[in-house]
């Protein structure tokens, strides 16, 4: 039994731990937009019938709009997660995983789970023929490191020369749209989109993968029938086809605000992709629990002890808070 991967969003157990109600915590521990744009009106017969295949198909269209996938119709799905878990499914018998580290980590996890051997590399000229499948996020979480489509696209070359796939987690991808692969019509490719982060509505738990058709009708056929809620479906389907540069501005405007506050705490930014920034401090320990004693939450990671990532404030009150309690902590 592999342990658990510890994520951001633990507001139940922070509150446990340090006290307070959970509605009086400010929650800056995950990459998700505190500033959803409304909800659009959902009809009676998403909540009463199963999704059929007009809503599925209406998405599906909508999601190869937004992500710009050309001939390949990206595929709902219930969360990202839902597909990492089957992955090692693809994995050509007797290869190796690479997985370009450190990142999110329910990737080993699922591999090596189904007992696979996983390399986690940290640069991808160390790939070699052994290697089935190779999993870059992109852009990476927690730090933010971006790599640029035309090195992937070479990438993509060298491992399906030896029957191999290359996963691409673009989970984070919405900010910065010109990484994207999702167009690339490469066979050894298969994107992941996260749909809840940018529109900020993680909790209707839907994602789309990007990816030729046997691969795409292999997914399909695994997660089953009605995979996604009739509702999920018809707010893609909206969201998806609504002008949504707004979001993306006021994403913006709230990244530069944490920036600041970060800065003039005398924070070092070691990576920014909009919805997460990345802090790296030899105090960022002692920096959560300060933080959590003023009901603040962000996210540590026990591999680097000096890393602490930290989402975006809602508004200008969060940003106050955020603000005063690093001022206490400096001048402790």
């Amino acid at each position: 039994m592999i342990a658990p991967i510890q994520h951001g969003g633990g507001l139940a157990a922070a509150a446990e731990l340090y006290g307070g109600r959970i509605e009086e915590w400010l929650d800056l521990s995950t990459g998700i937009n505190p500033c959803p744009p409304p909800l659009p009106e959902i009809s009676p017969r998403a909540w009463h019938r199963l999704p059929d295949l007009e809503r599925e198909q209406a998405a599906r269209n909508a999601a190869r709009c937004y992500y710009r996938s050309g001939d390949r119709l990206p595929l709902p799905v219930p969360g990202t997660q839902s597909v990492i878990q089957l992955l090692p499914r693809l994995v050509r018998p007797g290869s190796r995983v690479a997985i370009l580290s450190p990142t999110y980590g329910e990737y080993a996890r699922a591999f090596q789970q189904a007992g696979l051997p996983i390399d986690r590399i940290v640069d991808l000229d160390t790939i070699t023929p052994d290697h089935g499948m190779v999993v870059v996020v992109n852009p990476n979480n927690p730090d933010a490191r971006a790599i640029p489509p035309e090195r992937l696209m070479r990438l993509a070359d060298d491992v399906g020369r030896t029957g191999g796939l290359l996963l691409i987690d673009e989970a984070f991808g919405d900010m910065l749209p010109q990484l994207s692969m999702a167009g690339s019509g490469h066979p050894a490719v298969i994107i992941f989109r996260s749909f809840g982060k940018f529109f900020g509505l993680a909790g209707i738990r839907l994602g789309f993968l990007v990816a030729e058709d046997g691969i795409t009708d292999q997914f399909a056929e695994w997660l089953g029938p009605w995979a996604v809620s009739g509702p999920a479906l018809e707010i893609a389907a909206q969201l998806l086809t609504a002008d949504s540069e707004h979001i993306r501005r006021g994403i913006g405007e709230r990244c530069r605000t944490l920036h600041a506050v970060l800065r003039d705490a005398g924070l070092f930014i070691r990576g920014d992709a909009g919805l997460l920034t990345l802090v790296e401090d030899p105090r960022a320990g002692d920096l959560h629990t300060h933080l959590c004693r003023h009901r603040i939450l962000t996210r540590r990671f026990d591999y680097r002890p000096d890393w602490l990532r930290f989402g975006l404030s809602p508004d200008q009150d969060g940003d106050r808070r955020l603000a005063e309690a690093l001022k206490m902590w400096r001048n402790a």
